[in-house]
């Protein structure tokens, strides 16, 4: 391809809106071209990224017996409403105004929906299922670019089976096909347990890149081999102790005491000694929710305690008609309203606690939890911190950011049963249908590659799916001697099946051809110049690392094919 002739619309300055090199150097070089907030227009060279991204992950899923398939993005919201996932996703689910018509985050529904119609024995499964398809989720604050948008390219499969061992077989080959479509794509990545969220199951993992433009917080010690999001990353931080002595409750004055550091300071009182009460609602229903001293209560996990597909807090209004006091003066003495009540795994049996009186201004201390409290179960509900140990070793957590580009589910038959999607077994017996999920982010792979491999000049792309795996840069082609040698090594590495961008450009200056090449970022230039032709070379120069070769014209194909082999094993 010609660049004289291919529509690359670079820009010199970084744009203002972009604040992430990988969405700065989409702009730049002319990949994408942002429409609206969230909204994107993928330009000749973006595309050409994209469709290597998807055969390599087509190659790889079909390589595990998955069928391609291509499902309607527009639903009727009524098969969502059969699973509660309406009010799941909740606002960032598209409506269609004045239908019932929505369009589809995800495609779980319509899956089951076929399978319910289809798949009615056990003799007609295992079935992989999967799509390249657009999604669209209704971001508030679409940013860094592709990596969070509002419409959005993924690859979604879905395995059905007559077994749970069936279905463990096929999260597993969904688990090392993602493995070989991520090294294929030269990514640097990592594997955490994760939270299922609003997609529901039995279990799920997550295939994260490092980065400091991540949304998502895991907690890892490789040492250990233990890693997973926060919103399901557990530690080894050690309960409150059980005191020996165990007065009664007494209620006590702190006008001025709304949190707990407050209490510490004002009172003297052990931080891991005072029980934070909270108030959420889950799916309408109000719960009291009890932390040890200033952890974090973790929302994924409690959505996952208490099986709902909404939690929100309550709004200080309701705090107070329903426990008699505003935040901070929350208890469970003297509630207002009876709540059912759950309390973090820390707070197993302790007593000798301080915790609202459920009047403004006061607490009680004392207080036991087994004797004083109505507490139904204790569970892992908070954040851990850095610095905790781990739960396999002991070892201190690490915490970074990391963006999400994969994420498999064992959705067991939260779907099936919703929508009886059911089979018979071998002995005549109907069952629901065993359904894993399985999702790959496109554009998430192509601004994580870009992350992971720039520099200040540009994009470094691996082989795999850069662009074009060579470009030409001809200096001063309008000199018959150079356009000559240029047009013929152009002519002979096409002629070998290579993807070529030969920068015919008169007119323009070698340090403009040269800056362009390196933010265009193909994995080999081959420059020709009078300079080096004057001796029957060119220069190749490796964009990653740098280094430059001077090889004889005759040897360029051979050269170029040598090293994209070692590129692509890098």
């Amino acid at each position: 391809m010609r660049l004289s002739q291919y529509f690359i619309p670079t820009l010199k300055e970084i744009p203002a809106e972009a604040v992430i090199p990988s969405h700065q150097l989409m702009l730049r070089s002319g990949m994408i071209r942002g429409l609206s907030s969230g909204i994107y227009s993928l330009l000749p060279l973006g595309y050409r990224v994209w469709k290597k991204v998807q055969q390599i992950i087509r190659e790889e899923m079909d390589g595990i017996g998955g069928m391609e398939l291509h499902l309607p993005a527009l639903n009727p919201k009524e098969i969502w409403e059969e699973t509660n996932r309406v009010e799941a996703f909740g606002d960032t689910m598209f409506h269609i105004k004045n239908r019932d018509l929505v369009l589809a985050p995800t495609h779980e529904e319509i899956i089951t929906h076929i399978a319910q119609a289809f798949v009615h024995s056990y003799r007609d499964m295992p079935q992989i299922w999967y799509q390249i398809q657009t999604k669209f989720r209704n971001e508030p604050r679409p940013k860094s670019g592709v990596i969070r948008s509002r419409q959005f390219l993924m690859k979604d499969a879905y395995s059905l089976d007559n077994s749970w061992e069936g279905l463990d077989e096929n999260y597993q080959k969904h688990y090392d096909a993602y493995c070989r479509i991520y090294d294929r794509c030269g990514l640097d990545y990592f594997v955490v347990g994760a939270s299922s969220g609003a997609m529901g199951g039995t279990g799920s993992q997550e295939f994260m890149v490092e980065s400091d433009a991540g949304e998502d917080l895991c907690a890892f010690n490789m040492e250990s081999g233990y890693a997973a999001n926060i919103e399901v990353a557990s530690s080894q931080i050690p309960a409150v102790a059980r005191l020996d002595e165990n007065p009664d409750a007494e209620k006590f004055d702190t006008p001025n005491a709304k949190a707990i550091d407050d209490l510490v300071e004002q009172f003297g009182i052990p931080e891991e000694r005072c029980a934070k009460a909270l108030v959420y609602f889950a799916d309408d229903v109000p719960w009291l929710i009890f932390m040890s001293g200033n952890d974090q209560l973790n929302e994924a996990k409690l959505q996952t305690a208490l099986k709902a597909n909404l939690i929100r807090p309550a709004q200080d209004e309701e705090l107070l008609a329903l426990t008699g006091a505003n935040a901070g003066s929350i208890g469970p003495i003297n509630l207002k309203t009876k709540l059912p009540q759950l309390a973090d795994r820390r707070l197993e049996h302790a007593n000798g606690m301080v915790s609202g009186a459920n009047v403004n201004g006061f607490h009680f201390k004392n207080i036991d939890l087994d004797r004083d409290a109505d507490i139904k179960e204790y569970v892992d509900l908070r954040t851990v911190l850095e610095g905790e140990p781990d739960p396999i070793k002991g070892l201190p957590l690490k915490v970074k950011k990391a963006i999400e580009v994969g994420h498999i589910f064992k959705l067991g038959t939260k779907y099936s049963e919703a929508l009886k999607a059911n089979f018979l077994d071998d002995k005549g017996e109907e069952h629901p249908i065993i359904m894993g999920s399985y999702g790959i982010g496109v554009e998430r792979i192509v601004a994580c590659h870009i992350e992971q491999r720039h520099d200040k000049d540009g994009i470094c792309w691996h082989p795999s799916i850069a662009p074009f795996q060579i470009q030409i840069t001809g200096i001063k082609v309008e000199g018959d001697n150079v356009r000559e040698h240029a047009e013929k090594i152009f002519a002979d590495l096409e002629g070998e099946g290579y993807e070529v961008l030969y920068d015919d450009r008169t007119g323009v200056s070698p340090g403009f051809k040269f800056k362009d090449a390196d933010l265009l970022g193909m994995p080999i230039n081959v420059i020709v110049g009078e300079k080096n032709l004057k001796d029957g070379n060119v220069e190749v120069k490796i964009r990653k690392s740098g280094d430059r070769k001077i090889v004889p014209v005759a040897d360029v194909v051979a050269t170029c094919r040598d090293l994209l082999d070692e590129l692509m094993a890098s």
